[in-house]
């Protein structure tokens, strides 16, 4: 069996309580104290992966190195621990079922009678254990999501039972996080709910080690102790977990409650040092004292769920506090924007982005928006569909073209975006676009390339529309230049406007890299050429 020891988080009461905050911030403790950490999420629902999930039903779809998509808490696990993951990070219920039928199918199972118990939860196991088997990690925590309760999640909390059983107690921990609801009318917080779901769990095989309390006032010791004495738990095994100004806070807050602590002694491992949070702290510190101030348009199709768009808006955070400077994000709807309303609705901004997106549905708002900005000199950034919205644009009011993309008209006269060759055979939906790291090689001198520093890069992508060459040479004669390509395949992956002061567009997802100790390079040029454009209109 590996080394490693493994650390279970559970949810009670309510679903979206942040047991990927929670996990990430413990991570991040351990990591702090010189620890090597991993962490994976399972999720019940029966989809192979989210790529097929619209974003308004899950938020946005995380892709990884390796051209996993996966469920946004990878996102949080890269932000804070600035390790990247992989498809062995994110597992679901369809995957853990298709590798089972799979091996039915091919006879592996000698004529036995597949059962969820032990076939289901021994596949489920040896998910769990394939982070720890690599030698890599010292601890692999693994986020079950969902509620405890709910039918979807049984198998994944009977293979947590199991794990325990076979590795032991100081090999193996359950932290348990619920809900300490307060009732206005009786002033008053209540434990029931918490008793109920630690129940349910009990019902289950399992007693919690430590129970994180989400609670939005702070938790009296009378009620941690009456906790202690209905959940079957230590008193200092009871951590209050209190609603923070940012989650960038709750590494700090689990910190003082001690729950790195709590968690080391229940495995019997000697803390190697007290956690090491300089970095992390001159990042809040540089987060909460802002010098400046600017507006930047998120134009997009799914605004009205920000976690569609989770991935950017942390990026934008990161490289706020790389500038000193705070950013009011405001999120538009694309299909907010025409042409009579386009200089309304981008009233006051310092600079726009341009979101990623699929469909027609919203399209032609993002080319209003886009040309507006082009021709006012407001700072631009475009990602995936957004870069494509702007070859679109310049084609079409710079060139006078005709064109189009065929993901929005499939007979278009001049299809300067066109689906991939190798992507036009494909039928299946699922897990079959150009994902995960590319490499990209840079134009010297260009915007992108001052702001990596570097030749050659590697980012992730996630998309089967694409640059269409025919039209390179006209469209590069006319001002916009291709200045980061693969240099494999020869697509464009970055195009720049010459002659604007920053108008980038990139194919690919550079939100996805961006994290607390690396902001990404090109949301920080972004970001100060929106500062800058801010002194000139004083």
């Amino acid at each position: 069996m590996s080394a490693a020891k493994y650390i279970f988080v559970t949810g009670g009461v309510t679903s979206s309580l942040g047991k990927g905050i929670i996990a990430a911030s413990l991570g991040k403790l351990l990591q702090a104290r010189g620890f090597k950490v991993t962490i994976q999420k399972f999720d019940p629902y029966i989809n192979i992966d989210p790529g097929t999930l619209n974003p308004y039903e899950h938020g946005e779809c995380y892709v990884t190195d390796d051209g996993a998509e996966a469920d946004l808490d990878l996102g949080h696990y890269e932000r804070f621990l600035n390790v990247p993951t992989s498809r062995a990070n994110n597992i679901t219920t369809g995957r853990i079922y298709n590798n089972v039928i799979t091996k039915e199918r091919k006879g592996e199972y000698l004529g036995k009678t597949v059962q969820v118990v032990p076939h289901i939860t021994d596949e489920i196991k040896r998910n769990i254990f394939l982070l720890g088997e690599s030698g890599e990690f010292d601890f692999v925590i693994t986020e079950i999501g969902g509620s405890v309760g709910d039918i979807e999640s049984l198998p994944f909390i009977e293979a947590v039972r199991q794990v325990r059983w076979d590795l032991g107690a100081n090999n193996a921990l359950v932290i348990h996080l619920t809900l300490i609801p307060y009732l206005k009318a009786a002033k008053e917080l209540k434990t029931k709910p918490t008793q109920h779901s630690v129940k349910e769990l009990l019902a289950e095989g399992i007693q919690p080690d430590i129970l994180v309390c989400r609670t939005e006032l702070p938790l009296p010791i009378e009620l941690r102790k009456k906790l202690a004495l209905f959940c079957n738990v230590h008193l200092n095994s009871v951590i209050e977990a209190m609603d923070a100004d940012t989650i960038y806070d709750v590494p700090l807050l689990m910190k003082k409650e001690k729950l790195d602590e709590r968690v080391l002694a229940k495995l019997k491992i000697h803390a190697k040092a007290e956690p090491d949070l300089d970095q992390w702290k001159t990042f809040l510190g540089k987060l909460k004292n802002p010098v400046e101030e600017i507006n930047i348009g998120l134009v997009g199709k799914y605004v009205s769920l920000p976690d569609a768009y989770k991935s950017i808006a942390e990026a934008f955070v990161h490289a706020g506090a790389e500038n000193d400077c705070k950013i009011n994000l405001k999120w538009i709807s694309s299909e907010e924007i025409t042409k009579d309303t386009v200089e309304t609705v981008l009233q006051g901004l310092h600079g726009v982005l341009v979101a990623p997106g699929f469909g027609e549905r919203g399209l032609e708002g993002k080319i209003q928006a886009i040309r507006h900005v082009r021709e006012s000199k407001i700072p631009f950034f475009g990602i995936c569909l957004g870069m494509q919205c702007a070859v679109v644009e310049f084609a079409r009011n710079v060139l006078g073209l005709e064109a189009s993309s065929t993901e929005l008209n499939p007979n278009t006269k001049n299809p300067v975006i066109d689906m991939m060759e190798e992507q036009k055979k494909i039928t299946m939906k699922g897990g079959t676009m150009r994902l995960g790291a590319y490499n990209c090689k840079l134009k010297k001198g260009s915007k992108a390339q001052i702001a990596y520093g570097e030749p050659t890069i590697q980012e992730r992508h996630r998309h089967r529309y694409e640059f269409n060459n025919k039209y390179l040479e006209q469209i590069e004669a006319a001002g916009l230049k291709a200045t980061g390509v693969n240099p494999e395949s020869n697509l464009v992956e970055i195009v720049e406007l010459k002659d604007h002061p920053w108008f980038v567009g990139v194919q690919y997802h550079p939100e996805l890299k961006s994290t607390v100790l690396n902001p990404h390079p090109l949301f920080v040029k972004f970001t100060e050429a929106a500062l800058n454009y801010k002194k000139f209109q004083v």
